[in-house]
Protein backbone atom coordinates (compact mmCIF):
# COMPACT_ATOMS: atom_id res chain seq x y z
CA UNK A 1 0.00 0.00 0.00
CA UNK A 2 2.86 2.34 0.50
CA UNK A 3 4.25 1.79 -2.87
CA UNK A 4 0.84 2.74 -4.23
CA UNK A 5 1.24 6.22 -2.33
CA UNK A 6 4.55 6.63 -3.01
CA UNK A 7 2.79 5.92 -7.20
CA UNK A 8 0.11 8.35 -6.66
CA UNK A 9 1.98 11.09 -5.35
CA UNK A 10 4.39 10.31 -8.27
CA UNK A 11 1.68 10.72 -11.06
CA UNK A 12 0.71 14.12 -9.11
CA UNK A 13 3.84 15.60 -9.79
CA UNK A 14 4.70 14.95 -13.21
CA UNK A 15 0.55 15.01 -14.34
CA UNK A 16 0.62 18.57 -12.81
CA UNK A 17 0.06 21.96 -14.99
CA UNK A 18 2.99 23.58 -13.21
CA UNK A 19 5.61 20.75 -13.67
CA UNK A 20 8.15 23.18 -15.95
CA UNK A 21 8.30 25.18 -13.01
CA UNK A 22 8.25 22.46 -10.14
CA UNK A 23 10.81 20.17 -11.91
CA UNK A 24 13.64 23.15 -12.22
CA UNK A 25 12.89 24.33 -8.76
CA UNK A 26 13.08 20.59 -7.68
CA UNK A 27 16.40 20.15 -9.60
CA UNK A 28 17.64 23.29 -8.20
CA UNK A 29 16.70 22.18 -4.63
CA UNK A 30 18.31 18.72 -5.43
CA UNK A 31 22.11 20.64 -6.42
CA UNK A 32 21.76 22.40 -3.83
CA UNK A 33 20.78 19.57 -0.93
CA UNK A 34 23.73 17.68 -2.81
CA UNK A 35 26.37 20.46 -1.65
CA UNK A 36 24.88 21.07 1.61
CA UNK A 37 25.29 16.82 1.89
CA UNK A 38 28.83 16.86 0.83
CA UNK A 39 29.36 19.85 3.61
CA UNK A 40 28.23 18.23 6.79
CA UNK A 41 29.62 15.19 5.50
CA UNK A 42 32.73 17.23 5.32
CA UNK A 43 32.36 18.76 8.70
CA UNK A 44 31.96 15.60 10.25
CA UNK A 45 34.81 13.28 9.10
CA UNK A 46 36.99 16.50 10.03
CA UNK A 47 35.51 17.72 13.25
CA UNK A 48 37.44 15.03 15.44
CA UNK A 49 40.45 16.55 14.46
CA UNK A 50 39.07 20.01 14.52
CA UNK A 51 37.66 20.07 18.12
CA UNK A 52 41.18 17.92 18.93
CA UNK A 53 43.41 20.76 17.63
CA UNK A 54 41.17 23.94 19.27
CA UNK A 55 40.68 21.71 22.57
CA UNK A 56 43.71 19.45 23.00
CA UNK A 57 42.87 18.97 26.81
CA UNK A 58 38.82 17.65 26.49
CA UNK A 59 37.68 14.41 25.21
CA UNK A 60 36.46 15.43 21.55
CA UNK A 61 33.28 13.17 22.14
CA UNK A 62 32.94 14.93 25.44
CA UNK A 63 33.17 18.49 23.66
CA UNK A 64 30.57 17.35 20.59
CA UNK A 65 28.28 16.44 23.69
CA UNK A 66 28.55 19.76 25.07
CA UNK A 67 26.97 21.58 22.05
CA UNK A 68 24.08 18.74 21.87
CA UNK A 69 21.31 21.02 23.55
CA UNK A 70 21.85 24.00 21.36
CA UNK A 71 21.71 21.40 18.42
CA UNK A 72 18.30 20.40 19.54
CA UNK A 73 16.84 23.60 20.01
CA UNK A 74 18.23 24.83 17.05
CA UNK A 75 16.77 22.29 14.93
CA UNK A 76 13.52 22.50 16.66
CA UNK A 77 13.50 26.30 15.59
CA UNK A 78 14.74 26.37 12.69
CA UNK A 79 12.27 23.61 11.55
CA UNK A 80 9.71 25.42 12.62
CA UNK A 81 9.94 27.90 9.41
CA UNK A 82 11.90 25.59 7.55
CA UNK A 83 10.05 21.58 7.32
CA UNK A 84 7.36 21.07 5.39
CA UNK A 85 4.90 18.58 7.10
CA UNK A 86 3.93 15.89 4.45
CA UNK A 87 0.98 16.55 2.21
CA UNK A 88 -1.12 13.74 1.14
CA UNK A 89 -4.81 15.05 -0.17
CA UNK A 90 -6.60 11.96 1.41
CA UNK A 91 -10.90 12.78 0.89
CA UNK A 92 -10.48 10.77 -2.36
CA UNK A 93 -8.72 7.63 0.01
CA UNK A 94 -11.55 7.82 2.14
CA UNK A 95 -13.83 7.19 0.15
CA UNK A 96 -11.74 3.92 -0.76
CA UNK A 97 -11.25 0.93 1.29
CA UNK A 98 -8.04 1.93 2.79
CA UNK A 99 -7.29 1.33 6.59
CA UNK A 100 -7.26 4.79 7.91
CA UNK A 101 -3.96 3.30 10.13
CA UNK A 102 -2.25 2.50 6.69
CA UNK A 103 -2.72 6.28 5.82
CA UNK A 104 -1.64 7.62 9.10
CA UNK A 105 1.69 5.29 9.20
CA UNK A 106 2.42 6.56 5.71
CA UNK A 107 2.04 9.57 6.53
CA UNK A 108 4.16 9.94 9.65
CA UNK A 109 6.53 7.15 7.81
CA UNK A 110 7.04 9.51 5.13
CA UNK A 111 8.18 12.45 7.21
CA UNK A 112 10.32 10.00 9.35
CA UNK A 113 12.81 10.08 5.98
CA UNK A 114 12.59 13.73 5.55
CA UNK A 115 15.67 15.34 4.14
CA UNK A 116 16.07 17.49 7.53
CA UNK A 117 16.40 13.85 9.54
CA UNK A 118 18.78 12.62 6.75
CA UNK A 119 21.24 16.21 6.70
CA UNK A 120 21.94 15.23 10.32
CA UNK A 121 23.38 11.89 9.69
CA UNK A 122 25.39 13.11 7.46
CA UNK A 123 27.09 15.17 9.95
CA UNK A 124 27.21 12.35 12.71
CA UNK A 125 28.04 9.12 10.63
CA UNK A 126 31.22 10.39 9.18
CA UNK A 127 32.00 11.51 12.89
CA UNK A 128 31.43 7.77 14.05
CA UNK A 129 33.88 6.40 11.16
CA UNK A 130 36.23 8.43 12.59
CA UNK A 131 36.29 7.77 16.09
CA UNK A 132 36.02 3.89 15.45
CA UNK A 133 39.67 4.42 13.09
CA UNK A 134 40.58 6.09 16.50
CA UNK A 135 39.78 2.90 18.40
CA UNK A 136 36.77 3.98 20.47
CA UNK A 137 34.79 0.81 21.49
CA UNK A 138 32.23 0.07 18.35
CA UNK A 139 29.68 -0.93 21.13
CA UNK A 140 29.59 2.57 22.32
CA UNK A 141 29.90 4.08 19.33
CA UNK A 142 26.98 2.27 17.23
CA UNK A 143 24.56 2.80 20.26
CA UNK A 144 25.62 6.27 20.52
CA UNK A 145 25.15 6.70 16.37
CA UNK A 146 21.73 4.90 17.71
CA UNK A 147 20.97 7.57 20.02
CA UNK A 148 21.49 10.32 17.64
CA UNK A 149 18.81 9.00 15.18
CA UNK A 150 16.26 8.08 17.98
CA UNK A 151 16.80 12.31 18.82
CA UNK A 152 16.83 13.06 15.25
CA UNK A 153 13.41 11.40 14.75
CA UNK A 154 12.07 12.51 18.36
CA UNK A 155 13.02 16.13 17.13
CA UNK A 156 10.87 15.37 13.67
CA UNK A 157 8.15 13.95 15.83
CA UNK A 158 7.99 17.43 18.15
CA UNK A 159 8.41 19.36 15.15
CA UNK A 160 4.77 17.59 14.14
CA UNK A 161 2.83 18.59 17.42
CA UNK A 162 4.51 22.23 17.53
CA UNK A 163 4.33 23.29 14.26
CA UNK A 164 2.84 26.40 13.59
CA UNK A 165 2.55 27.25 17.25
CA UNK A 166 3.70 30.77 18.07
CA UNK A 167 3.60 30.68 21.51
CA UNK A 168 6.23 27.42 21.21
CA UNK A 169 8.11 29.56 18.34
CA UNK A 170 8.67 32.41 20.90
CA UNK A 171 9.50 30.08 23.89
CA UNK A 172 12.01 27.78 21.77
CA UNK A 173 13.64 31.14 20.77
CA UNK A 174 14.32 32.62 24.49
CA UNK A 175 14.79 29.68 25.76
CA UNK A 176 17.60 29.47 23.07
CA UNK A 177 19.09 33.04 23.86
CA UNK A 178 18.62 32.48 27.54
CA UNK A 179 20.87 29.59 27.43
CA UNK A 180 23.55 31.00 25.56
CA UNK A 181 23.29 34.23 27.88
CA UNK A 182 23.56 32.06 30.74
CA UNK A 183 26.82 30.41 29.04
CA UNK A 184 28.41 34.04 27.56
CA UNK A 185 28.02 35.75 30.68
CA UNK A 186 29.25 32.55 32.63
CA UNK A 187 26.56 32.66 34.54
CA UNK A 188 25.74 29.27 34.89
CA UNK A 189 27.53 26.75 32.64
CA UNK A 190 25.03 25.16 30.86
CA UNK A 191 27.18 23.72 28.21
CA UNK A 192 29.19 21.15 31.10
CA UNK A 193 25.85 20.09 32.77
CA UNK A 194 24.27 19.22 29.09
CA UNK A 195 27.28 17.32 28.09
CA UNK A 196 27.88 15.52 30.64
CA UNK A 197 24.22 14.21 30.10
CA UNK A 198 24.62 13.80 26.86
CA UNK A 199 28.18 12.31 26.66
CA UNK A 200 26.32 9.38 29.05
CA UNK A 201 24.73 8.29 25.94
CA UNK A 202 27.78 6.99 24.74
CA UNK A 203 29.68 5.90 27.95
CA UNK A 204 26.83 3.81 28.95
CA UNK A 205 24.71 2.26 26.22
CA UNK A 206 21.63 1.33 28.08
CA UNK A 207 21.44 5.21 28.41
CA UNK A 208 21.02 5.47 24.15
CA UNK A 209 17.41 3.67 24.11
CA UNK A 210 16.01 6.43 26.08
CA UNK A 211 16.38 8.70 22.46
CA UNK A 212 14.83 6.03 20.99
CA UNK A 213 11.85 4.80 23.28
CA UNK A 214 11.21 8.89 22.93
CA UNK A 215 11.12 8.50 19.26
CA UNK A 216 8.46 6.04 19.27
CA UNK A 217 6.47 7.62 22.29
CA UNK A 218 6.39 10.85 19.66
CA UNK A 219 5.28 8.41 16.55
CA UNK A 220 2.33 7.04 18.60
CA UNK A 221 1.35 10.29 20.01
CA UNK A 222 1.16 11.89 16.44
CA UNK A 223 -0.12 8.56 15.53
CA UNK A 224 -3.22 8.82 17.85
CA UNK A 225 -3.81 13.13 17.37
CA UNK A 226 -4.03 11.93 13.45
CA UNK A 227 -5.62 9.06 13.48
CA UNK A 228 -8.80 10.29 15.20
CA UNK A 229 -8.83 12.96 12.84
CA UNK A 230 -8.98 11.05 9.72
CA UNK A 231 -12.70 11.19 8.89
CA UNK A 232 -14.73 12.33 6.20
CA UNK A 233 -17.07 14.25 8.31
CA UNK A 234 -14.24 15.88 9.82
CA UNK A 235 -12.47 17.06 6.57
CA UNK A 236 -15.72 18.66 4.92
CA UNK A 237 -16.92 20.10 8.22
CA UNK A 238 -15.34 24.26 8.08
CA UNK A 239 -13.54 25.45 10.77
CA UNK A 240 -15.41 28.05 13.08
CA UNK A 241 -13.16 30.76 14.34
CA UNK A 242 -14.50 33.69 16.41
CA UNK A 243 -13.24 36.86 14.67
CA UNK A 244 -10.09 38.66 15.99
CA UNK A 245 -11.00 42.87 15.46
CA UNK A 246 -9.35 45.85 15.59
CA UNK A 247 -9.93 49.45 14.57
CA UNK A 248 -6.19 50.13 15.16
CA UNK A 249 -6.98 53.71 16.01
CA UNK A 250 -3.95 55.12 16.92
CA UNK A 251 -2.92 54.52 13.21
CA UNK A 252 -5.28 57.89 12.51
CA UNK A 253 -2.84 60.02 13.67
CA UNK A 254 -0.63 59.44 10.28
CA UNK A 255 -3.45 61.30 8.23
CA UNK A 256 -3.79 60.17 4.64
CA UNK A 257 -1.58 57.11 4.77
CA UNK A 258 -3.74 55.43 8.14
CA UNK A 259 -5.67 53.37 6.17
CA UNK A 260 -3.49 51.58 3.83
CA UNK A 261 -1.11 51.32 7.73
CA UNK A 262 -4.00 49.60 9.15
CA UNK A 263 -4.67 46.85 5.86
CA UNK A 264 -0.68 46.19 6.06
CA UNK A 265 -0.68 45.71 9.77
CA UNK A 266 -3.64 43.53 8.93
CA UNK A 267 -1.64 41.81 6.52
CA UNK A 268 1.46 41.42 8.18
CA UNK A 269 -0.72 39.65 11.65
CA UNK A 270 -3.18 37.50 9.89
CA UNK A 271 -1.43 35.57 7.49
CA UNK A 272 1.52 32.99 7.92
CA UNK A 273 4.08 34.15 4.98
CA UNK A 274 4.35 38.01 6.62
CA UNK A 275 4.22 37.01 9.96
CA UNK A 276 7.12 34.74 9.56
CA UNK A 277 8.91 37.68 8.52
CA UNK A 278 8.39 39.64 11.32
CA UNK A 279 9.96 37.01 13.34
CA UNK A 280 12.41 35.99 11.24
CA UNK A 281 13.23 40.23 11.23
CA UNK A 282 13.54 40.20 15.14
CA UNK A 283 15.58 36.98 15.56
CA UNK A 284 17.88 38.40 13.06
CA UNK A 285 18.85 41.11 15.87
CA UNK A 286 21.42 38.72 16.98
CA UNK A 287 23.23 38.02 13.88
CA UNK A 288 25.93 40.33 14.81
CA UNK A 289 26.86 38.18 17.55
CA UNK A 290 28.49 35.90 14.67
CA UNK A 291 30.87 39.10 14.51
CA UNK A 292 31.37 41.39 16.93
CA UNK A 293 33.73 40.49 20.11
CA UNK A 294 36.17 38.42 17.79
CA UNK A 295 39.56 39.40 16.92
CA UNK A 296 39.09 38.35 13.09
CA UNK A 297 37.27 41.82 11.77
CA UNK A 298 38.68 44.21 13.76
CA UNK A 299 36.68 47.44 15.61
CA UNK A 300 35.91 49.09 12.28
CA UNK A 301 35.79 46.78 9.70
CA UNK A 302 33.43 46.91 6.36
CA UNK A 303 32.05 43.66 7.60
CA UNK A 304 30.16 45.29 9.94
CA UNK A 305 28.32 47.90 7.54
CA UNK A 306 26.96 44.47 6.12
CA UNK A 307 25.97 43.50 9.39
CA UNK A 308 24.76 47.10 9.96
CA UNK A 309 22.72 47.32 6.81
CA UNK A 310 21.27 43.61 7.61
CA UNK A 311 20.28 43.80 11.15
CA UNK A 312 18.37 47.44 10.95
CA UNK A 313 17.25 46.81 7.30
CA UNK A 314 16.25 43.18 7.77
CA UNK A 315 12.36 43.66 7.22
CA UNK A 316 13.12 46.41 4.75
CA UNK A 317 15.16 43.59 2.20
CA UNK A 318 12.04 40.88 3.58
CA UNK A 319 9.05 42.78 3.00
CA UNK A 320 10.05 45.68 1.00
CA UNK A 321 11.27 43.54 -1.75
CA UNK A 322 8.18 42.13 -2.00
CA UNK A 323 6.00 44.82 -2.57
CA UNK A 324 3.75 45.04 -4.18
CA UNK A 325 3.09 41.65 -4.23
CA UNK A 326 1.79 41.09 -0.81
CA UNK A 327 -1.32 42.44 -2.12
CA UNK A 328 -1.49 40.89 -5.81
CA UNK A 329 -4.78 38.86 -4.68
CA UNK A 330 -6.74 42.15 -4.58
CA UNK A 331 -4.12 44.25 -6.45
CA UNK A 332 -6.90 44.99 -9.73
CA UNK A 333 -9.77 45.96 -7.56
CA UNK A 334 -7.36 48.56 -5.66
CA UNK A 335 -6.46 49.91 -8.97
CA UNK A 336 -9.99 49.97 -10.34
CA UNK A 337 -10.72 52.28 -7.31
CA UNK A 338 -10.22 56.28 -6.40
CA UNK A 339 -7.25 55.37 -4.64
CA UNK A 340 -4.37 57.57 -4.37
CA UNK A 341 -1.16 55.10 -5.36
CA UNK A 342 1.05 57.78 -3.84
CA UNK A 343 -0.53 57.62 -0.69
CA UNK A 344 -0.42 53.85 -0.90
CA UNK A 345 3.57 54.01 -1.30
CA UNK A 346 4.21 56.58 1.62
CA UNK A 347 2.08 53.84 4.03
CA UNK A 348 4.72 51.28 2.43
CA UNK A 349 7.82 53.79 2.94
CA UNK A 350 6.55 54.59 6.58
CA UNK A 351 6.00 50.92 8.15
CA UNK A 352 9.71 50.03 6.99
CA UNK A 353 10.83 53.33 8.46
CA UNK A 354 9.15 52.04 11.64
CA UNK A 355 10.74 48.76 11.56
CA UNK A 356 14.33 49.86 10.97
CA UNK A 357 13.98 52.40 14.23
CA UNK A 358 12.59 49.54 15.85
CA UNK A 359 16.04 47.35 14.64
CA UNK A 360 18.43 49.85 15.38
CA UNK A 361 16.95 50.46 18.69
CA UNK A 362 17.42 46.92 19.36
CA UNK A 363 20.71 46.89 18.35
CA UNK A 364 21.86 49.37 20.77
CA UNK A 365 23.21 46.49 23.20
CA UNK A 366 25.73 46.22 20.85
CA UNK A 367 27.69 48.88 22.25
CA UNK A 368 29.22 46.85 24.99
CA UNK A 369 31.70 45.61 21.51
CA UNK A 370 32.52 49.00 21.80
CA UNK A 371 31.14 52.68 20.42
CA UNK A 372 32.26 51.70 17.24
CA UNK A 373 29.23 49.20 17.38
CA UNK A 374 27.26 51.49 17.94
CA UNK A 375 28.21 54.47 15.37
CA UNK A 376 28.34 51.56 12.32
CA UNK A 377 24.77 50.43 13.47
CA UNK A 378 23.41 53.78 13.65
CA UNK A 379 24.75 55.60 10.41
CA UNK A 380 23.29 52.01 8.68
CA UNK A 381 19.83 52.65 10.14
CA UNK A 382 20.06 56.75 8.42
CA UNK A 383 21.17 55.19 5.11
CA UNK A 384 18.54 52.79 5.29
CA UNK A 385 16.00 55.47 5.94
CA UNK A 386 17.38 57.62 3.75
CA UNK A 387 18.34 55.69 0.39
CA UNK A 388 17.31 51.86 0.94
CA UNK A 389 13.47 52.79 1.34
CA UNK A 390 13.07 54.56 -2.01
CA UNK A 391 15.39 51.61 -3.58
CA UNK A 392 13.42 48.80 -2.56
CA UNK A 393 9.87 50.60 -3.37
CA UNK A 394 11.18 51.46 -6.87
CA UNK A 395 12.71 48.02 -7.48
CA UNK A 396 9.37 46.80 -5.90
CA UNK A 397 7.66 48.28 -9.16
CA UNK A 398 9.25 45.31 -11.23
CA UNK A 399 7.47 43.07 -9.08
CA UNK A 400 5.01 40.73 -11.42
CA UNK A 401 4.40 37.38 -9.93
CA UNK A 402 1.68 37.02 -7.27
CA UNK A 403 2.52 35.49 -3.56
CA UNK A 404 0.48 32.97 -1.13
CA UNK A 405 -0.05 34.47 2.25
CA UNK A 406 -1.23 31.20 3.58
CA UNK A 407 2.36 29.57 2.37
CA UNK A 408 5.57 29.74 5.10
CA UNK A 409 7.92 32.10 4.09
CA UNK A 410 11.02 29.56 4.24
CA UNK A 411 12.05 27.72 1.30
CA UNK A 412 9.11 29.49 -0.28
CA UNK A 413 10.18 30.59 -3.76
CA UNK A 414 7.04 31.85 -4.53
CA UNK A 415 7.09 35.90 -5.89
CA UNK A 416 10.93 35.67 -6.36
CA UNK A 417 12.39 36.52 -9.85
CA UNK A 418 15.59 38.26 -11.10
CA UNK A 419 14.16 41.48 -8.97
CA UNK A 420 14.76 39.94 -5.82
CA UNK A 421 18.47 39.50 -6.34
CA UNK A 422 19.66 42.25 -7.98
CA UNK A 423 18.07 44.60 -5.05
CA UNK A 424 20.57 43.03 -3.00
CA UNK A 425 23.73 45.16 -5.01
CA UNK A 426 22.64 48.59 -3.75
CA UNK A 427 20.93 47.22 -0.59
CA UNK A 428 23.80 45.76 0.31
CA UNK A 429 27.22 46.14 -1.38
CA UNK A 430 27.04 49.81 -2.37
CA UNK A 431 27.12 51.26 1.10
CA UNK A 432 29.59 48.14 2.09
CA UNK A 433 31.85 49.14 -0.84
CA UNK A 434 31.55 53.07 -0.38
CA UNK A 435 32.32 52.88 3.34
CA UNK A 436 35.40 50.71 2.66
CA UNK A 437 36.70 52.90 0.05
CA UNK A 438 36.50 56.15 2.22
CA UNK A 439 37.84 54.51 5.34
CA UNK A 440 40.72 52.94 3.57
CA UNK A 441 41.43 55.98 2.07
CA UNK A 442 40.04 58.80 4.50
CA UNK A 443 39.17 57.71 7.90
CA UNK A 444 36.45 55.93 9.57
CA UNK A 445 34.85 59.05 10.89
CA UNK A 446 34.57 60.85 7.59
CA UNK A 447 33.12 57.18 6.47
CA UNK A 448 30.52 57.22 8.94
CA UNK A 449 29.65 60.40 8.25
CA UNK A 450 29.18 60.39 4.40
CA UNK A 451 26.65 57.35 4.99
CA UNK A 452 24.94 59.53 7.96
CA UNK A 453 24.35 62.32 5.22
CA UNK A 454 23.58 60.92 2.12
CA UNK A 455 20.92 58.97 4.89
CA UNK A 456 19.57 62.34 6.00
CA UNK A 457 19.73 63.86 2.35
CA UNK A 458 17.39 61.36 1.37
CA UNK A 459 14.74 61.34 4.14
CA UNK A 460 14.99 65.09 3.15
CA UNK A 461 14.05 64.32 -1.03
CA UNK A 462 11.69 61.51 0.42
CA UNK A 463 9.11 63.35 -1.53
CA UNK A 464 10.84 64.04 -4.49
CA UNK A 465 12.02 60.24 -4.60
CA UNK A 466 8.95 58.94 -3.87
CA UNK A 467 7.35 60.68 -6.65
CA UNK A 468 9.95 59.45 -9.29
CA UNK A 469 8.77 56.07 -7.78
CA UNK A 470 5.42 56.72 -7.89
CA UNK A 471 5.79 57.36 -11.84
CA UNK A 472 7.39 53.81 -12.24
CA UNK A 473 4.48 52.36 -10.75
CA UNK A 474 2.31 54.18 -13.07
CA UNK A 475 3.99 52.88 -16.09
CA UNK A 476 3.65 49.12 -14.90
CA UNK A 477 0.75 49.01 -13.13
CA UNK A 478 -0.78 47.24 -15.97
CA UNK A 479 1.69 44.86 -16.25
CA UNK A 480 1.49 43.94 -12.48
CA UNK A 481 -2.12 43.62 -12.56
CA UNK A 482 -1.54 40.88 -15.74
CA UNK A 483 0.91 39.17 -13.74
CA UNK A 484 -1.14 38.81 -10.24
CA UNK A 485 -3.64 37.24 -11.70
CA UNK A 486 -1.84 34.14 -12.75
CA UNK A 487 -1.78 32.11 -9.99
CA UNK A 488 0.59 29.85 -11.26
CA UNK A 489 3.67 31.73 -11.01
Amino acid sequence: MFKHFLSLQWKSFFRSSNLGKGLALKIIMIFFGIYMLFSLAGLGAGLYFILEEFYPDIEPMLKVSEFFIYWILMELFFRYFMQKLPVLDVKPLLLMPIKKSTITHYILGKSGLSFYNILSLFLFVPFAIVLLIKGYTPLNVLTWLASIIGIVLTINYINFIINKSDKVLVVLGLLLVSLYGLEYFDVFPVKEYAGKVFYAMYQNPIFATIPIILAIVTYYINYNFLRQRIFLDSSLKKKTKAAETSDLAWTKKFGGIAPFLQLDLKLIWRNKRTKTQVFISLAMVFYGLIFYGTDTYGTTSSMYVFVGIFITGMFLSNFGQFIPAWDSAYFSMMMSQNIPLRKYLESKAGLISVSIVVMFLLSIPYVYFGWQALAINFACAVYNLGVNVPVVLYFGSFNKKRIDLDKSAIGNMQGTSATQFLVLLPLMAVPSLLYFLIKTFVSFDIAIAVLCILGAAGVILRKKLLDKVTKSYRKKKYVMIAGFKEKAN
